[in-house]
């Protein structure tokens, strides 16, 4: 047994990152300025887009993505209840409301086949979401959500590196494929700055209202305002949010983004030890990666078989020191998603998921040695 408990995830931060934090601290910057412009030019170019603009959490992004593509009181968004409850609530907070769509059949995305089943006269959007980091079917998405004239927004918050092949080509989760994408860079998300999130688009129109509203909806930035040759007074557009990043958190960002190519190749390293390890394990259905996938495995979610008690085998590993966490929860299930619509048949794969899903530890410094014994606890306690 190792010594201490096995966590469910670490953040990756090294001295890079402590460097970056207190060459910002020195500099007398620390809210939103060069290191965020810097963070937001470098995020764009690794994944592709023609704009970023950082945030201070992935549910202030989606709440600038909804606002931006224009989604307010009376309008129907579709999305998952499969997810963290960000989506809903940013979706609320619009004074709009989420009609809920189920899950794959074997995955943890959105079902593009039951869009049309859950559309309504009011839906204005569709908000799909990159579970875990796995990329969701952008095709079967932009095949219905295209031809009905409905923006895309996707909840890229766990796929920081994550590919999807698209028309033919590999691309970053990230370009976005939809209209717009809205990362997270919590602590237990691939690419950490503490809390913190960014938007990419391929829209410079969308992006100029993202950088105003998130800013209390000011014209004119603090750094454009510092840098400019003549005195600026600013204006205020519309009202805004108090969304932005700062300068301390994008430069650990930065340092983060330089190691994310060896930080996705060391978790999927990991991700296929736990394949190997567990590929005859009584009572697991393993995660797959479809062939126009390739996910960043920001989590592990393995699926019991009927007649395996959940909270029993994560007691069972906990007191063996291993932490777990159980499926991502659904929405629809708890009172803040009251006010959702959900299908008269119900979600039956999305609370299958969250019932029978166990997370197990992934991160890139979980040792060889670590992660056999969390297989072989694994096996014993399902044997």
């Amino acid at each position: 047994m190792p010594d201490g408990l096995i966590p469910i995830a670490r953040p990756a931060i090294d001295e890079q990152a402590v460097d970056a934090a207190r060459r910002v601290i020195l500099s007398g910057w620390l809210t939103q300025g060069p290191e965020t412009a810097a963070f937001e030019r470098e995020f764009a170019e690794a994944v592709g887009a023609a704009y970023a603009c950082a945030v201070s959490s992935c549910t202030a992004a989606l709440h600038l993505a909804l606002r931006a593509v224009g989604i307010g009181a009376g309008d129907h968004v579709l999305t998952v209840s499969h997810s963290f409850i960000a989506a809903t609530n940013a979706i609320l907070q619009c004074g709009a409301t989420p009609v809920f769509v189920d899950i794959e059949q074997n995955g943890f995305n959105l079902d593009p086949a039951l869009l049309t089943s859950v559309s309504t006269p009011q839906t204005r959007a569709v908000v799909c979401v990159h579970q875990m980091g796995m990329p969701c079917d952008m095709e079967g998405v932009l095949g219905f959500a295209r031809p009905r004239g409905l923006p895309v927004i996707e909840d890229a918050a766990c796929a920081t590196g994550s590919e999807i092949r698209f028309a033919g080509r590999w691309e970053k989760i990230g370009k976005p494929h939809g209209d717009i994408a809205c990362f997270s860079f919590h602590p237990r998300k691939v690419l950490t700055t503490g809390e913190g999130g960014m938007l990419t688009t391929a829209s410079i129109d969308f992006d100029r209202r993202f950088r105003s509203l998130r800013q209390h909806g000011m014209t004119i930035s603090d750094l454009d305002r510092h840098h400019a040759g003549s005195v600026l007074f600013e204006s205020y557009s519309e009202p805004g949010y108090n969304y932005k990043m700062t300068d301390l958190q994008a430069a650990v960002g930065r340092a983060q983004l330089n190691r994310l190519p060896e930080i996705i190749e060391r978790r999927r390293y990991l991700a296929d030890r736990y394949r190997d390890g567990l590929a005859d394990a009584r009572g697991l259905r393993l995660p797959e990666e479809p062939a126009w996938a390739r996910t960043n495995w920001q989590s592990y979610c393995v699926e019991l078989a009927p007649g395996y008690d959940q909270r029993e085998v994560m007691s069972a590993l906990l007191k063996a020191g291993i932490a777990t966490r159980r499926g991502i929860m659904c929405a629809h299930r708890e009172p803040a998603g009251a006010g959702a619509i959900t299908p008269s048949g119900g979600l039956p794969r999305s609370e299958q998921a969250q019932d029978r899903g166990l997370l197990l530890p992934l991160y890139p410094q979980l040792s060889e040695g670590d992660q056999d014994y969390v297989i072989a606890t694994l096996r014993a306690v399902l044997a």
